[in-house]
């Protein structure tokens, strides 16, 4: 799942959980479920890695680039 359809799922669960609490009342079991379903959909979202940026991908299919060496002491 890409990093746009995590983002989209997020604000449909968000949304649905504030439609759940405003139909069932913010105490109640299906508000409480509702919420713990948008919870996991972001932890899922913070646990994803992140794409690799142009330079990352430049220096994996060119590591003995000048620019992509990597020196150590």
């Amino acid at each position: 799942m890409s990093q746009n359809d995590l983002l989209e799922k997020i604000e449909q669960e968000r949304t649905n959980a504030r439609a759940v609490c405003d139909a069932k009342g913010v105490d109640s079991p299906e508000c409480a479920a509702a919420f713990d379903a948008l919870e996991e959909v972001q932890a899922a979202a913070a646990h994803k890695p992140a794409a690799k940026t142009n330079f990352e991908k430049y220096c994996g299919d060119n590591p003995d680039a000048v620019e992509c060496r990597i020196y150590e002491d």
